[in-house]
């Protein structure tokens, strides 16, 4: 399987050893950087580019995930969503990396390299290679409905606009305070 990986100075020395690790595996890596450390970097491309080669490779037939690392993976996570067709998932333990394969087909997967030991880190990403997409058809029908909306903004209808379903907010005899907290 080829897997894309990116980072930002956070995440490099995991990067070195997990493309190793991986690499031992009979994996094919490819790295979209940084190269080098550098503590004031910008995670925003390495990640966005990791993504897009998942998407591209993924439309080819080619077997292939990704992951990205930072100190937290919060903000890799958000960078590599914002290309279209990519499902990234913030992994942080073997339970959410498994179902991040299983129930929501994510080709790419964030990890805080600052919240986990490497072997913590190499396990999850492990789980979420070998795991594959279950194929139920309330999760195909959920990523076709997020598909749908990254490609023309359309979503299912909203229950709350039928008639007879008033707006509690708006409800004259509304008890909710949005003042007392």
């Amino acid at each position: 399987m080829r897997i894309h990986i990116a980072t930002d100075h956070a995440g490099l020395e995991f990067s070195t050893h997990l493309q190793h690790h991986l690499a031992g595996q009979g994996h094919e890596i490819v790295d979209h950087g940084p190269l080098d450390y550098d503590p004031l970097d910008d995670y925003p491309a390495f990640c966005i580019r990791a993504a897009e080669a998942v998407v591209r490779d993924q439309n080819a037939g080619v077997d292939t995930l990704g992951v990205v690392f930072g100190g937290s993976g919060n903000g890799e996570q958000m960078a590599a969503n914002k290309v279209r067709g990519a499902r990234a998932a913030l992994v942080w333990s073997i339970a959410t990396a498994e179902l991040a394969r299983e129930h929501n087909d994510a080709n790419v997967i964030a990890i805080g390299a600052r919240q986990h030991t490497f072997d913590e880190a190499a396990a999850f990403i492990d789980r979420f290679i070998a795991t594959p997409f279950s194929g139920d058809e309330r999760h195909a029908r959920r990523i076709a409905q997020l598909a749908a909306y990254e490609t023309d903004g359309s979503l299912l209808p909203d229950p709350r606009a039928a008639a007879d379903q008033p707006d509690v907010l708006a409800a004259d005899d509304s008890s909710f305070d949005p003042e007392a907290g």
